[in-house]
């Protein structure tokens, strides 16, 4: 029986992985005159790499992609504030799993972006925590982050559900052997999904699943 749910954050509770990909591919044309398309991010993506990648590869030195990856957060927490990134109905499902669940965010944002995302939105008080990227060695897609979530609940892997939208998640889940349920996500549509437990077209569809 399910006690516990685990969620991603971008993609699942907020709309924001394509504000994120946009400021990538916006500030490595800019800056550095380099062109990321979607497919190949979304390849990085899934296995957990970084957009820099590219710059790497052309000798780019560590010092100007770190000036890069500055002008780069600045431009998605603009995007934050001025972009619509609100997926319907998010609290009224949370507030209707609260009634039978405990629930904490397992994301690899930073904490700062984090922070800014959930100014005022209401999310994060059904939540019982968060663990942003700060707040563990191995990001996803190494299983640490869900260990910890785990272990914040004092949970057994049985009693809990990790919610997801991208490959990079789901080898995280999987690998930590927690079940999850992946609810579909027109961005991330192109991974490979085929180690999820269950698959939801929305969030609503998660109340009748559990």
């Amino acid at each position: 029986m399910k006690k516990f749910l685990l969620f991603d954050n971008d993609g699942v509770l907020v709309d924001t992985e394509q504000f994120y990909f946009k400021a990538n591919e916006t500030i490595l044309k800019k800056e550095l005159g380099l062109t990321l398309t979607l497919e190949e991010y979304l390849r990085i993506m899934a296995r957990g790499g970084t957009a820099w990648e590219i710059a790497q590869k052309q000798g780019v030195p560590k010092r100007i992609i770190d000036e890069c990856r500055i002008k780069r957060d600045r431009l998605y927490q603009h995007y934050l504030t001025h972009e619509d990134i609100e997926i319907p109905n998010v609290k009224n499902i949370l507030k209707e799993l609260a009634k039978k669940y405990q629930m904490g965010i397992v994301t690899t944002s930073r904490r700062v972006d984090f922070e800014l995302i959930h100014r005022n939105r209401g999310i994060i008080d059904f939540m019982d925590f968060s663990l942003c990227v700060e707040e563990y060695e191995f990001a996803k897609p190494h299983p640490q982050p869900y260990l910890k979530g785990l272990e914040k609940f004092n949970a057994q892997k049985e009693e809990a559900l990790v919610i997801e939208d991208s490959q990079r998640g789901l080898t995280s889940a999987y690998h930590a052997q927690i079940e999850c349920a992946v609810v579909k996500n027109h961005f991330t549509q192109t991974h490979d999904f085929s180690k999820a437990t269950y698959f939801i077209d929305s969030l609503e569809e998660l109340i009748n699943l559990l």
